[in-house]
């Protein structure tokens, strides 16, 4: 959605048309998922959290300041969301969730892969929630370092700099097949 387009949809909805806030959500809601699920590893919790999320965002669009990007914005809003749910409760896996097989005929690499993932998920579990909010969203959501310091509530360099010092701390503590699926597959 170009700028001007979303600017139109922001005005109206905060004019009062919030039946045009349906557009604003189907040019957000999968980046969204995929940051929430990259952060939650759970496919229910992921999707009641991007519900929650783009609730909280039509809630407050009149507040909604026109200076700032909305694609942040909402961003900023889901990673709220994420960290006031794992506020609330502690988090439980569905074991059909953490053994998810795709119904290829290979089996075992599929399970090995699964192993793999589950390693990753350790070493970024182990990181501070800023890092791994950089992480996730400069590698799987491949945004620009502006739009991420913007979300996080920091300056653009020391995003890129937490960002920089994160690759390289986990360089150095994790094996070499592991960091490759890490920055590729999450």
């Amino acid at each position: 959605m170009n700028p001007s387009d979303e600017q139109n949809i922001i005005q109206a909805c905060q004019g009062g048309d919030t039946s045009r806030f349906a557009e604003l959500y189907d040019a957000h809601v999968r980046a969204i998922y995929d940051f929430i699920y990259y952060k939650t590893h759970h496919k229910e919790t992921a999707e009641d959290l991007t519900s929650e999320t783009f609730f909280k965002a039509l809630r407050s669009i009149r507040q909604f300041d026109q200076t700032r990007s909305f694609k942040t914005w909402v961003y900023a809003i889901a990673r709220n969301s994420v960290i006031d749910h794992y506020r609330k409760s502690r988090p439980t896996q569905d074991i059909d969730d953490v053994w998810d097989i795709a119904s290829d005929d290979d089996i075992e690499r599929d399970v090995d892969t699964k192993l793999m993932l589950q390693e990753v998920e350790k070493h970024l579990a182990k990181l501070p929630q800023l890092q791994r909010d950089i992480l996730i969203l400069r590698l799987w959501q491949e945004m620009p370092y502006r739009e991420i310091a913007e979300i996080v509530g920091k300056s653009e360099a020391n995003s890129k700099m937490i960002y920089s010092r994160t690759l390289a701390s986990l360089r150095s503590s994790i094996p070499p097949g592991l960091f490759i699926l890490l920055a590729t597959s999450i």
